[in-house]
């Protein structure tokens, strides 16, 4: 009972009081998850030429791996862990602006350091695979396993609409998911199910380039390529066009396009709700209906 007590004192001696701060932790965290397990999947499959892994596995990985991360963070941040998710949310008025650069920072940094830990534990692996000799291209390329490059028929300004488009669908299921006026999931399920969302833009999306739909994810583990050998191709494509702003501008683009698809679509044109002894009940007609429950439309 007193160790009990003493670790008790020796965590709220040590717990941040600061929410803005435990914000900041918890994207943090949420990220390197999503990346940890995201671009271990890659790896794997990468690595071993696909014996120990395949497409399907990788869109599943990374589906499971939003999950992860958003049950690490949800409760404390909201678990944007996505900086489209961040500044969407901000453009609509439903998160404050001056958040976004702290929420962005930590993400940032949380899919760096996801990079670097899935490079330290799959370092010999990809030695083996490439000789030592870091390719960004090529039939022993092993950049793609922590960012995401386009196809070679690919053009950067397709690339950017396919990125655009991606993130639209992410942030509309977003919002439809998350909407309580709208047959939301049960309780403890919108994780599962933003999960897969992102799994079927992968099975769906995931050919041209990789299915960024996310800066963070892109771009930190990109600038880790880059101090870790891969050199400055890490920034163009193969025939020398800048692409690494396409993962960042076209998710930001892509997630507000999609946010106001669904808002213009389906949100605001709900029923008119009033509050009523704590409950909310919808007007129609003039006449009210049965209170909605949770999960109920």
């Amino acid at each position: 009972m007193a160790e009990s007590k003493k670790i008790s004192n020796f965590i709220d001696k040590f717990r941040i009081r600061n929410h803005l701060a435990r914000e900041i932790l918890a994207e943090f965290i949420g990220t390197w998850i999503l990346l940890v397990f995201g671009d271990g999947v890659v790896a794997q499959t990468v690595l071993s030429r696909g014996a120990n892994g395949s497409a399907l596995s990788i869109n599943w990985a990374w589906g499971m791996a939003v999950v992860m991360g958003i049950y690490f963070a949800g409760g404390i941040s909201g678990a944007h862990i996505n900086p489209a998710v961040t500044v969407t949310m901000a453009t609509i008025g439903r998160f404050p602006w001056k958040k976004v650069p702290f929420y962005i920072i930590a993400q940032f940094l949380g899919a760096f350091m996801a990079a670097a830990c899935v490079f330290g534990v799959y370092h010999d692996a990809i030695q083996n695979y490439d000789g030592g000799e870091r390719q960004v291209y090529g039939p022993n390329a092993t950049a793609g396993i922590f960012a995401t490059y386009p196809q070679d028929f690919l053009s950067v300004g397709s690339g950017f609409a396919d990125q655009v488009f991606g993130t639209a669908l992410l942030l509309a299921c977003i919002l439809a998911i998350s909407d309580s006026r709208n047959g939301p999931p049960p309780p403890g399920m919108g994780a599962l199910m933003v999960g897969l969302v992102v799994f079927v833009i992968g099975m769906t999306f995931g050919f041209n380039c990789g299915y960024a739909i996310n800066p963070a994810r892109d771009f930190g583990p990109r600038v880790f390529t880059a101090m870790a050998g891969y050199g400055q191709e890490v920034w163009f494509t193969r025939d020398g066009k800048h692409w690494w702003w396409v993962p960042i501008l076209g998710p930001i683009v892509g997630g507000i396009c999609g946010a106001l698809m669904y808002i213009v679509f389906v949100e605001m044109h709900h029923e008119p709700e009033k509050v009523e002894n704590g409950k909310r009940k919808r007007l129609e007609n003039n006449h009210e209906e049965t209170p909605m429950n949770d999960n109920k439309v």
